[in-house]
């Protein structure tokens, strides 16, 4: 038999708080996390603006030489694991080192310091280059520092697999527990790409949204006049526990992750196939891992980037898969708040489905004014609404055809 895995402790940097009170909060009131960017000068970019964390302070996490030493996105991922262990009860022990482990993802990694030693590189040569910048620059990293920082000597690395990265560790780490190689995993990702070449290429693709003139509204997921997805940065961590264990020691439950699915759509670099086929089969796996039914459902935290290729078809896909109860759920895109935190997307909306159960509060989809036809579904408008959850499917997709879908519910006795 597969062992039972609940959340017990969860942490979070995001363009709209560096915290998860604080973000709950300013998803509830609709804030968005768009303004013009601060990391660098934008004046010969098409777009200038995106999601950046807000007043984010390492100095809370690491000391200043730790800090120097460590890409932003590292900073992210720590911040996000020590409020995750401390929200969990482990800021000063109280688990099994051996049986510990950590899988944190990025997306793009460390980009910002890439280019900061290309600078270095072209302009003094190859002997000024910083030898910390392989471990800075690379994608697991985040996941050793972690590690580090806990002595937690499980299971141990990185995935990567685009927006879908997050999700993907969540579900690994899912795996992990169930099958006994440990008893708590440190899961979830980071990303801090609001950099001069992420952003150029972004918008020459055209994958952005272009309204300069209007940061806080250019995230509309679902609208008729969404153009692009707004870049946006952070981490999502969450402690994820054998219930057994999490019992034992009295922890306070979010919820139980039930469903992982995970497909490929071996379809196109950065395209998806019609109605998105590779999503729907992601979604039924999760549900049936689950062993749940559609029915079972009410929220649906959408991939729901704001572009016009993905919100209709996802929505098409969720039409498909939830058959007669479609129209019985709400769907909403978080990102028209935070952005696209990339690599860091799934691991905050499974934060944000847990929640929705703990609270009875469906996170809303804002700047969606007009909604577009073809997203015909409950896409939860603006407001936030008041509603008893008891299940939640989060879907997360990335360029290369990955998709990744979460099952939370309700701990069930």
């Amino acid at each position: 038999m597969r062992r039972r895995v609940v959340v017990t402790g969860l942490g979070c940097v995001t363009p709209v708080g560096n915290d998860v009170a604080t973000t709950w909060q300013a998803l509830l009131e609709g804030k968005s996390g768009g303004a013009p960017i601060t990391r660098f000068d934008s004046s010969n970019h098409k777009v200038h603006f995106a999601c950046e964390a807000k007043g984010f302070d390492s100095g809370l996490y690491m000391d200043r030489k730790e800090a120097k030493r460590s890409d932003l996105y590292t900073q992210f991922a720590l911040a996000g694991a020590v409020q995750a262990m401390a929200d969990a009860g482990f800021a000063d022990g109280g688990f099994d080192p051996l049986m510990t482990g950590v899988i944190v993802g990025s997306g793009i990694g460390g980009i910002t310091t890439f280019e900061a030693q290309h600078e270095v590189l072209r302009g003094s040569g190859a002997k000024r280059v910083s030898a910390f910048f392989v471990p800075m620059f690379i994608g697991d990293i985040a996941a050793g520092v972690v590690s580090m920082r806990f002595g937690a000597k499980g299971p141990n690395f990185a995935t990567q697999s685009a927006c879908a990265t997050s999700a993907h560790a969540i579900g690994t780490a899912f795996r992990h527990i169930q099958y006994g190689d440990a008893d708590v995993m440190i899961a979830g990702g980071a990303e801090a790409a609001v950099s001069e070449m992420a952003m150029a290429g972004f918008a020459n693709m055209q994958a952005l949204s272009e309204r300069n003139d209007s940061p806080q509204t250019a995230s509309r997921p679902f609208d008729v006049t969404r153009d692009g997805f707004v870049l946006g940065e952070g981490s999502g961590i969450l402690i994820l526990e054998e219930l057994g264990h999490a019992n034992r020691r009295g922890a306070r439950i979010y919820g139980e992750l039930v469903g992982y699915g995970a497909t490929g759509d071996a379809y196109h670099l950065t395209g998806q196939p019609e109605n998105h086929e590779g999503l729907q089969r992601s979604m039924r796996r999760a549900i049936e891992d689950a062993g749940l039914a559609p029915a079972d459902i009410q929220y649906v935290n959408a991939h729901g980037t704001s572009t016009p290729m993905n919100d209709s078809n996802e929505i098409r896909a969720i039409r498909t898969v939830f058959g007669t109860s479609a129209d019985t759920i709400n769907v909403s895109s978080t990102k028209s708040a935070t952005g696209h935190m990339l690599g860091a997307a799934g691991a905050v909306e499974a934060i944000f489905g847990l929640l929705a159960i703990m609270n009875g509060m469906i996170p809303p989809t804002i700047n969606l004014t007009k909604q577009d036809p073809e997203c015909n579904l409950n896409c939860t408008p603006n407001r936030p609404v008041k509603r008893d959850v008891s299940a939640v499917l989060s879907n997360s997709s990335g360029f290369g055809g990955h998709n990744a879908t979460l099952v939370l519910r309700r701990l069930a006795g």
